[in-house]
């Protein structure tokens, strides 16, 4: 008997990236989350943050408001929902079973990559379109940086997910562990509030962590004011760290 050691080709991987997305459009509350939440977040401190001009014609909303909104979508994606679903391919053993065929587990985890991607840069879009579009937000004075901050961002968070779904043991695990950690990171990177309110060890842990390492490079793009190497040097370590933990743990099944 000839095995057939063909490698999948395009047509297997955009199959695999549709199926990937229908499982995100049929999973009601993973959808529409990561982009009603910051959404509403928005709406509630738009009019609250005022047209006050911070610095380089850019307003409170540009520079503390945006920024929050736009690392919620990031976080909530790449913490929360991604590793639920990896977390219920191992679960279902569909990981196991590609094993033992032409394609390769690793494609499931890059297929949902790329539509946990999608999804974020549809969350990206809408927040924007309506801060611009509703409430006459602004543009990023450094436009080109902001986008490449957004991608370390990513990456970032995405790494952060990896854990979660390499030390789940069920896809109910892994959403209870993505909460408390999106939660945790968020509230020491100002989610429910300024990190100057916060005990100075905890506020600096903000800092270090990605979720306030992102808010603030944002803001800095947003503002035009140089970017901290702390902040690049928090999200640089995490996606490398993140990288390394999760495929030392991360179990086919």
């Amino acid at each position: 008997m000839t095995v057939d050691t063909r490698r999948p080709g395009l047509g297997s991987w955009l199959t695999l990236v549709r199926c990937e997305a229908k499982m995100v459009v049929r999973d009601t509350a993973g959808l529409v989350v990561p982009i009603g939440l910051p959404l509403l977040i928005l709406v509630m401190n738009a009019s609250a943050a005022g047209d006050e001009v911070v610095v380089n014609g850019r307003t409170v909303l540009d520079v503390y408001v945006l920024p929050l909104v736009l690392t919620i979508v990031i976080a909530t994606i790449g913490v929360v929902n991604m590793p639920s679903f990896l977390a219920y391919y191992r679960r279902a053993g569909i990981l196991r079973r590609l094993s033992v065929t032409p394609a390769s587990p690793a494609m499931v985890l890059i297929a949902q990559a790329v539509v946990s991607a999608l999804q974020t840069i549809i969350g990206i879009g809408v927040a924007l379109a309506v801060a611009v579009l509703v409430f006459d937000a602004n543009l990023p004075v450094r436009l080109v940086t902001a986008l490449g901050l957004l991608l370390l961002a990513t990456a970032a968070m995405y790494a952060v997910g990896m854990i979660v779904a390499a030390v789940a043991p069920t896809p109910n695990s892994a959403v209870a562990i993505g909460l408390v950690a999106f939660f945790g990171i968020g509230a020491l990177g100002g989610l429910f509030g300024s990190r100057e309110t916060l005990p100075e060890a905890l506020a600096t842990a903000g800092e270090w962590l990605p979720f306030g390492a992102t808010v603030e490079v944002l803001s800095d793009a947003w503002a035009g004011t140089p970017i901290e190497p702390l902040h690049l040097m928090s999200l640089s370590v995490t996606v490398l760290v993140g990288g390394a933990v999760s495929a030392a743990f991360f179990r086919w099944d």
